[in-house]
């Protein structure tokens, strides 16, 4: 019995999903990126990755965005980044809901992301020591990442 569960319950006929677990990368990067891609159609999503990997096409950040500087490329919005490490690993998971899909028996060519989201997994809590005998909280949150795609003719 698995120790997880997805927070999209239940699935359709043509339907298909696909989870990434205890991803090290950084959550709030990753639900930007989630956010931006979310009822895409699913190459118009695995384009958009593949731009912010070759550093083409920045992604939106509406809620994190302290300190983010604003980029050209943007229309309307303009403050975004490039998210390569999590664009790599969402990637995967898209590819791989592709593959459950055509499992299915599912067109590949008629897939939307119909539900995509970020949760926060568990804390890897180390130590950094630092001079004179100190040391400071070393923290990393790691994500889940759940995708669900449709198919729409």
């Amino acid at each position: 019995m698995p120790r997880y569960g997805y927070s999209y319950k239940k699935l359709g006929d043509n339907e298909a999903r696909s989870s990434g677990r205890d991803l090290r990368v950084s959550f709030k990067e990753m639900v930007e990126l989630v956010r931006a891609i979310r009822g895409m159609k699913l190459d118009e999503a695995r384009d958009l990755l593949e731009d912010v990997i070759a550093l083409r096409r920045p992604v939106p950040f509406r809620r994190y965005k302290k300190g983010v500087g604003h980029r050209s490329q943007l229309k309307g919005w303009k403050i975004g980044r490039y998210p390569v490490k999590a664009a790599k690993l969402l990637l995967k998971i898209l590819n791989n809901a592709e593959y459950n899909a055509s499992e299915k028996g599912l067109d590949p060519d008629l897939l939307y992301i119909k539900h995509i989201a970020a949760q926060q997994s568990y804390k890897l809590r180390r130590v950094f020591y630092r001079a004179m005998g100190r040391s400071t909280p070393k923290v990393e949150q790691l994500v889940h990442v759940e995708v669900v795609v449709e198919e729409r003719s």
